[in-house]
């Protein structure tokens, strides 16, 4: 018999166990897909209480996690920056800060000299406190905010009150970016 002639007699159920597998295909890589979105969406820390209630101006704001070299002084002004808006600050000083920024996937077009961790979002450089609250009660669906680089005049980078202007920028998972504060 000839692959043409088994073609022409192949049977109704044979191809609707093929139509039925290619919907299975499809079926199955949408679920990977979802799952991977799910595995990379920000989460707040499990032991913590919600966002909204620790924002509130008689509670305790929650701790946030700090990791900076240890020959970096505007990343320890920063972090008394946050110490004196009512932030508790866990630090982690260490050499090798780009590998922290590497494992939580922060695009390098954000980088600064600094990275922390609060709630579940990451917060890259000289962020000011204020957005940070803001953060937190605002709760948006996103990985975090970001100042890149070092601009004069943000939190922590303090000079002679020259003031450049910058803007915080809120970022997601694929590193789209919009802005979430202007300055001056």
């Amino acid at each position: 018999m000839k692959t043409d002639d088994l073609m022409k007699t192949e049977s109704p159920a044979r191809r609707q166990q093929g139509v039925a597998m290619l919907i299975f295909m499809v079926l199955l890589v949408m679920v990977i897909i979802a799952g991977a979105a799910w595995q990379f969406a920000p989460r707040p820390d499990a032991n913590a209480q919600p966002a909204a209630a620790t924002v509130s101006a008689d509670d305790a704001l929650p701790p946030i996690t700090v990791w900076h070299s240890p020959t970096c002084g505007c990343c320890g002004d920063w972090v008394t920056h946050l110490q004196e808006s009512g932030f508790t600050v866990h630090k982690h000083i260490q050499n090798n800060v780009p590998q922290i920024k590497y494992r939580l996937g922060l695009p390098g077009e954000l980088a600064s000299c600094h990275t922390a961790m609060v709630e579940g979002y990451i917060i890259e450089g000289h962020v000011p406190a204020a957005d940070i609250k803001r953060l937190l009660r605002e709760q948006p669906f996103a990985r975090g905010l970001a100042v890149p680089g070092m601009p004069v005049g943000s939190p922590g980078m303090e000079m002679d009150g020259r003031m450049d202007a910058y803007a915080v920028l809120l970022f997601d998972a694929d590193g789209e970016t919009q802005v979430f504060s202007q300055y001056p």
